[in-house]
């Protein structure tokens, strides 16, 4: 069986002395691969081993007793959110004896409601996501991707779609339930179902609430859950400069497409069709955040909708450019798909236009780049950049 481990992740962290770091990224993204085979000269603490975390958990002070005397390499805390009162002693760890740390988390939820600062700004922040088209190469298959997403396990596991579902299981049960109030473990699962349902959508948290059957303040929360925990993100509505009037909601979106299409039910009357429509929303989502994240580009995400219903599925803007996306599951282009495209550039002349779509040919219409959409998935580097090449995703890591 194929392992994660193959695959050169985009990620690239300069490990510098008497420097500490935040890798967050949802479970089973490959934090932990990554730095087994990046970093195997760093004392490795893994916080889900129950020996271990059972005795941080009673003292969060005999961290200090784990670590060699004189060490001078990096100290991981893997999965560091199971023991939130741990930082107080990193924190002191790293002002009286210098260490460094690398801490993994895949939730800042439990941090934060502890009241610990994430070190007050003393460690750097990065994130890993599923893998990208550019991790995979020739291994990259856009309709099994579709399908069951790329979280490294699901794109090299012999059973993907068992590995999804226990996936879910295991994660929804350890770490969202017990977040979510575990008096209403019910009403969370139907709010995770009715939540796949919205996605890449308007979010209506009263209509969602109603068919749940909670209150609208408890949907607000179950969102805030799901973001926390890095397993879901709003993309609100593009407003700068606005000539006209805009729809303020914002839209959601699932961290994976594989775990959407897990949680998404499927019946009779619902068709292939609009679930990959939405899926290749969501896989182009999820590959512009990866890609800003790892070259650190600092753009923005947003998307655009007019309360006359010209739509633009996704606005990039940041220090690098400012780019507008939509996407199309079609093999052919028609006027009326460049709509959106149109009537925003006639209120942002300055953006670059896109149209990704299903077919063969790049095409030219007016202001519109036509692009099929795995061509653009391998160029988001250079599209996001500006840079006539692919630049250099980060400093390479130095031991």
């Amino acid at each position: 069986m194929q392992n994660e481990v193959m695959f050169d992740r985009l990620l690239k962290i300069n490990i510098a002395p008497r420097t500490s770091y935040f890798l967050f990224g949802p479970r089973g993204t490959g934090k932990t691969t990554w730095i087994q085979a990046t970093l195997p000269e760093a004392l490795y603490l893994d916080l889900l081993k129950f020996s271990l975390y059972k005795e941080l958990m009673a003292d969060p002070g005999r961290l200090e007793t784990l670590i060699p005397r004189d060490w001078k390499n990096l100290i991981v805390l893997d999965e560091v959110q199971r023991v939130p009162l741990l930082l107080h002693e990193v924190h002191r760890l790293i002002e009286s004896k210098g260490y460094s740390f690398l801490l993994t988390g895949s939730s800042a939820r439990s941090l934060r409601r502890q009241g610990t600062n994430l070190l007050a700004g003393r460690a750097l922040h990065y994130h890993m996501h599923p893998l990208t088209i550019q991790e995979l190469g020739d291994h990259f298959q856009l309709a099994k991707v579709l399908k069951f997403g790329l979280l490294p396990q699901a794109v090299t596991g012999a059973d993907p779609d068992l590995y999804l579902e226990t996936y879910l299981q295991a994660y929804l049960q350890q770490e969202l339930v017990q977040e979510a109030a575990t008096r209403h473990v019910d009403a969370f699962f139907r709010f995770l179902e009715v939540a796949s349902f919205s996605q890449g959508s308007l979010l209506n948290i009263t209509e969602i609430a109603r068919e749940v059957g909670v209150a609208r303040s408890a949907i607000t929360t179950y969102f805030t859950i799901l973001e926390d925990m890095l397993i879901a993100r709003q993309l609100p509505p593009f407003t700068k400069r606005s000539k006209r009037r805009l729809v303020m909601h914002g839209k959601f979106y699932f961290f994976d497409v594989g775990v959407y299409r897990k949680l998404r039910p499927m019946g009779l009357l619902d068709t292939q069709e609009e679930a990959e429509g939405i899926a290749l929303e969501s896989l182009f989502f999820q590959s512009l955040l990866a890609i800003n994240d790892y070259y650190r580009l600092g753009y923005k995400f947003f998307f655009w909708r007019t309360a006359h219903g010209n739509e633009v599925d996704f606005i990039a803007y940041g220090p690098q450019g400012f780019h507008a996306f939509e996407i199309k599951r079609g093999r052919s282009v028609s006027r009326k798909a460049m709509d959106g495209l149109q009537e925003f550039h006639k209120d942002y002349p300055e953006a670059k236009l896109y149209l990704l779509y299903l077919g063969d040919s790049r095409q030219y219409h007016g202001p519109i780049d036509v692009i099929p959409f795995e061509e653009a998935l391998k160029a988001l580097p250079v599209l996001l950049s500006g840079a006539a090449e692919l630049p250099p995703s980060a400093t390479q890591v130095v031991r």
